[in-house]
């Protein structure tokens, strides 16, 4: 394989860090071409200095000064908009969008209509606009490769298959750390406690999202514009010791899993290295120790958000972007400690309720929707 020219849009978070990683292992399969953050000026600093990216961007226009006083041989970008250009330069070959939220839609529809590689851990991009995006993978011929566990549990199952032979996506979740709660406990869960989750190292808004479960909808959502499947056919179990990361069961009755213990750099170096495999310097399950391995029912009344994402998928194009934008705001008023845990789905299920276009899905109007439920959902006591 050449080397890949990469472009790590969110470079300074979660995916990002653990990517260049990967990149420390496998110096000689990249160049590194462009790398974003939104406002951590300073670590976007240190990882300019030590991969020398011809193009940086930071979001948050109020650092580029400082930022640009700390590196040197690269071309210093500022705002939120740069980024989908940065998606699109002919220099890069391959995108991996690590940005958290609907910021990252354009982006990702940006790098897919250029024809590039796309490596997405951005969930949001296909909840907010799946249609839009299968079809300009459709008409450009650019590569989607999932980087969330989950979706790339159910990739790698599927290599070799006909996807017609599918008769059941599962898909595992956690359970997060409120799992044995009752409803009644779960009024008074703290930020504090819903950032501690027991199995995954992830930012605040994804664990948060980890703890009402919403992130499990979000990928259902998710699975369904990548399979082109049915929501029906895509079914939640919670897996507590996150081993299994996904399983397929086909129409002969057999099934396929993905196992590995809870390392985000083997999906992020699949989606990589795809259709290779390359080493990785990871932890491996010792299949001579016992193994506890359980599976239990999603319960949505203590879960809601779960069954309101998989609701939106019928409830009209823009629905799952209502459900997307008055989650981010939820999630973020929660950390804020201005809302209650339980008022997260409130919220969300009120947005969705209020929030409705007829018009056929189109960029614009998608814009114009997250703004108007952002809006919304912020002015809702609880």
């Amino acid at each position: 394989m050449s080397i890949q020219k990469l472009a790590i849009l969110g470079s300074t978070g979660s995916i990002g860090t653990q990517a260049l990683d990967i990149v420390r292992q496998h110096p000689d399969k990249f160049e590194i071409v462009a790398l974003t953050a939104h406002s951590n000026w300073e670590l976007l600093a240190e990882q300019v200095n030590e991969f020398q990216p011809r193009y940086t961007v930071i979001s948050d226009e109020e650092h580029v000064e400082v930022l640009s006083d700390t590196v040197s041989d690269t071309e210093v970008l500022s705002g939120s908009t740069e980024l989908a250009d940065i998606a699109s330069l002919d220099e890069v070959d391959t995108v991996l969008n690590a940005l958290v939220g609907f910021a990252g839609f354009e982006s990702t529809l940006s790098a897919i209509n250029a024809g590039k590689k796309v490596a997405l851990a951005n969930k949001e991009s296909l909840v907010v606009g799946g249609a839009l995006i299968k079809n300009a993978l459709q008409q450009s011929g650019a590569q989607l490769l999932p980087v969330d566990s989950e979706h790339s549990a159910m990739f790698q199952c599927l290599t070799g298959e006909n996807r017609k032979d599918i008769e059941k996506i599962i898909i595992t979740a956690s359970g997060g750390p409120f799992r044995e709660l009752n409803r009644s406990e779960m009024q008074e869960v703290t930020v504090e406690q819903a950032l501690d989750h027991p199995n995954w190292n992830m930012g605040a808004k994804i664990t948060i999202d980890s703890a009402t479960m919403m992130n499990k909808g979000l990928e259902i959502i998710e699975a369904h514009w990548l399979f082109d499947l049915p929501v029906k056919q895509i079914e939640p179990v919670i897996h507590p010791q996150s081993i299994i990361h996904s399983m397929i069961t086909f129409v002969d009755g057999s099934s396929k899993a993905q196992l590995g213990l809870p390392d985000m750099k083997v999906p992020i170096i699949y989606a990589l290295s795809y259709p290779e495999r390359w080493t990785l310097d990871t932890p491996r399950m010792d299949w001579k120790e016992a193994q506890n391995l359980t599976f239990e029912p999603v319960d949505y009344e203590k879960f809601p958000c779960v069954k309101l994402a998989m609701d939106s998928i019928t409830e009209g194009p823009y629905a799952p972007a209502v459900l997307n934008a008055a989650n981010e705001v939820a999630v973020d008023r929660f950390l804020k400690r201005e809302i209650g845990y339980i008022d997260i789905p409130k919220i969300v299920e009120k947005s969705l309720a209020n929030i409705q276009s007829k018009d056929s899905l189109n960029v614009e109007t998608l814009k114009e929707i997250d703004k108007e439920t952002r809006s919304y959902a912020e002015s809702l006591t609880k």
